[in-house]
C-alpha cells in the first residue's frame, strides 16, 4: 500500500466534539510537563547551595549532581511504554505524580548528598514517565483537528514550569534575606550563597525549593485520579464498552465506528514487545529511527544548553550576576509567549513547515551568536578580568554593541525555539506511530532525547571553557542539518487519524508483512 502524501494536504476533517471537556482533560494530563519543568529546572537555583551545604568542591562531582537526573529520565522514559501498556495511561500519571512528590520531599529534607542523588535519581525518573505519558495520553484522547494544540499544551506546561521555578527560587532568595549570613569559608571549602541562608522552619532556602514542589505533585496526583483511562488502551485489552464511554464523554453522535475502527488497527497484533519496533535499517523501523533523530535534534541545536547553564553563559560574556539573572529570566519569558505561538498555528500550517521555519531561524540566531563569540576579544592572564576570577580564563569580553545583538539574538532563537521545535517534537513523538507501536516507540524516542539532553548538559561546560564560539558553533551545525533532515524525512501529520498513521508512513506495515523484501 502507498502512504497517503499527505504533505500538501488540505485542512484537517472537524470531527464533532465537545470541546470544553478534552481541552479540560488535556489540561490536566499537560500538568505532568509542568512537573518536569520545575524538576528539571529547580537545581539551577539550588545546586550552589546544595554544593555549600554538602561541602561538594569536586567540579566532576558537581556536574554529575546536576547531570544524573537526566540519566534517569532516560530510564523513566525507556520503561514508561511498557508501563502504560500494562498499566494503563492513567496509573502511569498517577505513580509519576507520586514519584514527583516523594522526590521534592527527599531532596529538600535529605541525610546526605548520597541520599541527596538518590532523590534527584527519584525525580528523573518521574520526569521520563511523565515526557512518554502525557503526550501519549493526550494524542489518544484527542480529535485529529485539535491534536496539535492540545499535544503542545505538555510543552507549554514545562516552559511555564520552568519559568515558575525560576519565579519561586528567586521570590524565596529575596524572602530569605540579602547577601549571604555565613562567614568566608576556609581555603578549600565550598563557598556559601543565599540560598544556604535559614529559612522557614529553620531550613535553608535552598531546601524550600525542593519542597515547593510537592503541592503541582499533590495537584497533579489528585486531577490525574479523574481522568479516564485512553480509549486506545481500553480497546486493547478488549474493555470496549467502556472504550465506547470515554469517546462518548469526548465526541458527539454514535462512537461505535470510531471503536471498530481502533480495533481493526490493533487486530491481530500480538501483545507489545520491543520485537515490534525491530527493522532493517540498523535494527530498528525506518519510523523509530525517524522519532529518534528528531528527538536528539532537539536537544542538539542547544535549548537546554540555553537554560541550564543560562547564567553561567552571560557571566561569562561580562555581565553581573543580577543582569545574568535578569536577561535569564526574561529568556523564560520569550520561552512561555512564543509557546503559544505554535498552539496558535500548529493545526494551521502544519508539523513540517513549523519545524523548517524554526531551523532555518534558530540556524541564523546560532550563526550570530558564534561570530560574535567567537570574534570577541578574550579574557587572558593578567587581564583585569582573569585577576578579578581566574575562572573566566578565555571568555569572551562584549562590548555594548556586541553584549545587544547577543541578548537579541539568543532571545529571537529562544522564540524560534519556542514556536517549533520545543512543541512539535513533543507532539510527533506522541502521534507519528501506529497504535501498535506508539508506547514502545515513544519510550525510545523520549529515552534519546534525555540521552542527548544529558550529552549536551555534561558537555557544554568544558566547551565554554575552551570557547563559547566553539559551543554554539555546534549548535549552529546541527540547526543547519536539521533544516535537510526534517524536509527529506518527516512526513506532516497534521489531521491524520492515530489510526492512519501506519498507512501514511507505510514501510511499518510492509515491514511486518513481508520481513524479508528480497523472498
Amino acid at each position: 500500500m502507498n502512504a497517503p502524501n499527505l504533505d500538501k494536504a488540505g485542512p484537517a476533517e472537524v470531527e464533532p466534539s465537545k470541546t470544553g471537556k478534552v481541552i479540560g482533560i488535556s489540561i490536566i494530563a499537560a500538568l505532568g510537563g509542568f512537573l518536569f519543568g520545575y524538576d528539571s529546572s529547580v537545581i539551577n537555583g539550588a545546586s550552589a547551595g546544595v554544593y555549600h551545604y554538602f561541602n561538594i568542591t569536586n567540579h566532576a562531582v558537581q556536574g554529575q549532581i546536576v547531570a544524573i537526573a537526566l540519566l534517569a529520565s532516560a530510564v523513566g522514559a525507556l520503561v514508561g511504554g511498557r508501563l502504560a501498556n500494562k498499566f494503563g495511561r492513567k496509573k502511569v500519571m498517577v505513580t509519576a505524580a507520586i514519584l514527583f512528590l516523594i522526590a521534592g520531599l527527599g531532596q529538600g529534607l535529605p541525610f546526605g548528598v548520597w541520599d541527596f542523588v538518590f532523590w534527584r535519581i527519584v525525580g528523573g525518573f518521574a520526569i521520563g514517565l511523565a515526557a512518554v505519558i502525557s503526550p501519549m495520553y493526550i494524542s489518544e484522547v484527542a480529535p485529529a483537528h485539535l491534536r496539535g494544540r492540545l499535544s503542545s499544551l505538555f510543552q507549554f506546561a514545562i516552559v511555564i514550569g520552568i519559568f515558575g521555578t525560576q519565579l519561586v527560587n528567586q521570590l524565596l532568595i529575596a524572602a530569605a534575606g540579602g547577601p549571604t549570613k555565613f562567614p568566608a569559608p576556609p581555603d578549600g571549602s565550598q563557598a556559601a550563597v543565599q540560598a544556604n541562608n535559614e529559612f522557614w522552619l529553620g531550613l535553608q532556602t535552598w531546601q524550600w525549593m525542593f519542597l515547593c514542589m510537592t503541592v503541582p505533585a499533590v495537584i497533579y496526583g489528585l486531577l490525574a485520579l479523574t481522568l479516564p483511562e485512553s480509549p486506545r488502551y481500553l480497546v486493547s485489552i478488549d474493555r470496549l464498552d467502556q472504550a465506547k464511554d470515554v469517546l462518548s464523554k469526548i465526541f458527539k453522535g454514535d462512537v461505535a465506528p470510531k471503536v471498530a475502527r481502533i480495533k481493526e488497527s490493533l487486530e491481530g497484533e500480538p501483545k507489545p514487545s520491543w520485537a515490534d519496533i525491530k527493522g532493517p535499517r540498523l535494527g530498528l523501523l525506518p519510523i523509530v529511527w525517524v522519532g529518534i533523530i528528531l528527538a536528539v535534534f532537539q536537544q542538539f541545536v542547544g535549548i537546554n544548553a540555553v537554560f541550564y547553564y543560562s547564567n553561567l553563559i552571560w557571566a561569562s560574556v561580562g555581565f553581573d550576576t543580577s543582569k545574568a539573572f535578569l536577561t535569564s529570566t526574561i529568556i523564560s519569558a520569550v520561552n512561555v509567549i512564543f509557546t503559544v505561538v505554535a498552539i496558535v498555528f500548529i493545526d494551521r500550517v502544519g508539523r513540517k513547515p513549523l519545524l523548517i521555519i524554526g531551523s532555518c531561524g534558530m540556524f541564523a540566531m546560532l550563526a550570530t551568536l558564534t561570530i560574535v563569540f567567537a570574534t570577541a576579544p578574550a579574557v587572558t592572564k593578567g587581564s583585569p578580568e582573569y585577576l578579578a576570577d581566574p575562572a573566566t580564563l578565555n571568555n569572551p569580553i562584549l562590548g555594548d554593541t556586541q553584549g545587544l545583538i547577543a541578548v537579541l539574538a539568543l532571545n529571537i532563537y529562544v522564540a524560534f525555539f519556542a514556536a517549533t521545535w520545543g512543541p512539535i517534537v513533543w507532539v510527533l513523538l506522541g502521534e507519528m506511530f501506529s497504535n501498535s507501536i506508539r508506547a514502545i516507540a515513544l519510550s525510545v524516542g523520549v529515552m534519546a532525547n534525555w540521552i542527548a539532553n544529558y550529552i549536551v548538559s555534561v558537555s557544554f561546560p568544558t566547551l565554554v571553557g575552551i570557547s563559547l564560539g566553539l559551543a554554539y558553533g555546534l549548535f549552529t551545525i546541527c540547526a543547519f542539518a536539521s533544516i535537510f533532515y526534517v524536509w527529506k524525512y518527516v512526513k506532516e501529520t497534521k489531521g491524520v487519524q492515530l489510526e492512519d498513521m501506519e498507512e501514511l508512513e507505510g514501510i511499518h506495515q510492509l515491514d511486518k508483512v513481508n520481513p524479508n523484501p528480497a523472498t
